[in-house]
């Protein structure tokens, strides 16, 4: 019977399910979480359904693939399209469990404000990317007399499908990220910095998602991308945790395409970034930051000891930058209230939940410097999707 029940599942998966090579150019081969009918929480989603639906944000990568030496590379969050140093953005960063190296971390929490975009990348690469960084920073118009600068660069560990010893990302690099930035659609899954990471024992990568609050909650919009890296007891919204008494990544694994050679562990790390055009300040923003972890909670991990998971939250709104030297020493500025809070915690938590699953669906098989890393099976979590759908009429 059980055959005969996935004989069924299958014709029917071939019939109505969406095309998995529907996501476009931008996303690759692979079709999102969304557009496979995995629709997470009850917020809606922006056009783009990414970091980029929040006005101003732009992201661009740079991808190193050779296979199989390198897999590694660079994506770049910018807030704005303008010179960050002199028109710099509250924001806020949260550290979940700190085994990791999150550079620029103790200023922004100090001050309150990012001036450089966010970068991120490998483990051993973020000096060498953030020496990148401040020689771009120091170039741009209107620099000459700048002594100090606070780069942003956080990191995953690619070190199993890259030769990550070799450090090969520098100027370079950031500067063809950073030259790649744009606001429309964000290429997701094995692209820039995610082009060697590994979620759950699958291929992990870059993904993001946004929500848009009611015009009577305040109309704004969160948007958030993620570089995952880690693992856990994977969680699929709408799946059961066991399948036949077994876990559902172990269920997955069995069902991949190729053998999970990679050593399972649940150490690794999680890199997620928060845009907002909600006006908020530091504190709300480090509020926004922790709800972060919820959503990663919700996909199944945990924190174990040997994780990095950080959060950064900035916002966009206008009246909310900081220009030094040109603006009184006492500040009128827009903020929302404590009270209003609760739905944009709500946008976070939801839009890292879906990010982190994009990053996963998204993703590709990748051969690398030490083994092969199978993409996570969707044809099997369709399957699972419609038959915990027919078993819950």
């Amino acid at each position: 019977m059980r055959m005969l029940f996935r004989f069924l599942m299958v014709l029917t998966l071939s019939l109505t399910s969406v095309s998995l090579g529907s996501a476009g150019e931008d996303q690759g081969a692979r079709a999102r979480a969304r557009q496979l009918g995995i629709e997470i929480g009850v917020l809606p989603p922006g056009p783009f359904n990414a970091i980029t639906d929040v006005p101003g944000v732009e992201v661009g990568h740079f991808t190193l693939k050779d296979t199989p030496r390198f897999n590694t590379g660079i994506t770049a969050i910018l807030p704005h399209g303008g010179n960050l140093f002199h028109s710099k953005v509250p924001a806020a960063i949260v550290v979940g469990n700190g085994f990791g190296k999150l550079l620029g971390s103790t200023q922004v929490n100090e001050l309150g404000e990012l001036e450089t975009p966010i970068l991120l990348t490998g483990t051993l690469n973020v000096p060498r990317v953030a020496d990148g960084l401040i020689s771009y920073m120091l170039s741009l118009p209107e620099m000459e007399e700048v002594r100090s600068i606070n780069p942003v660069v956080g990191e995953t560990n690619d070190g199993y499908l890259s030769d990550i010893r070799a450090r090969p990302l520098g100027e370079a690099e950031v500067r063809r990220a950073i030259a790649d930035a744009g606001s429309g659609p964000v290429s997701l899954g094995a692209v820039g910095a995610g082009a060697g990471t590994v979620c759950f024992g699958f291929k992990g990568g870059i993904g993001s998602a946004s929500r848009r609050l009611e015009s009577e909650k305040g109309g704004w919009t969160v948007g958030v991308l993620v570089q995952s890296n880690f693992g856990g007891p994977l969680a699929i919204s709408g799946l059961p945790s066991r399948i036949e008494g077994t876990p559902l990544g172990v269920f997955l694994e069995q069902h991949a395409a190729a053998a999970v050679t990679r050593p399972q562990t649940p150490d690794g790390s999680l890199m997620m970034v928060v845009a907002t055009d909600a006006p908020l300040g530091h504190r709300n923003l480090r509020r926004m930051a922790q709800r972060s972890l919820y959503g990663m909670a919700r996909t199944g991990g945990y924190g174990s000891n040997g994780s990095g998971d950080y959060a950064i939250a900035f916002s966009t709104h206008e009246g909310r930058r900081i220009r030094r030297g040109s603006q009184p020493a006492v500040m009128d500025r827009p903020v929302v209230d404590n009270e209003a809070m609760s739905g944009l915690f709500l946008a976070v938590t939801e839009s890292v939940e879906e990010a982190i699953l994009d990053s996963l669906f998204t993703a590709t098989a990748t051969r690398g410097f030490r083994g092969t890393v199978p993409a996570i099976p969707v044809e099997e979590v369709l399957l699972l999707t419609r038959a915990t759908a027919s078993g819950n009429e």
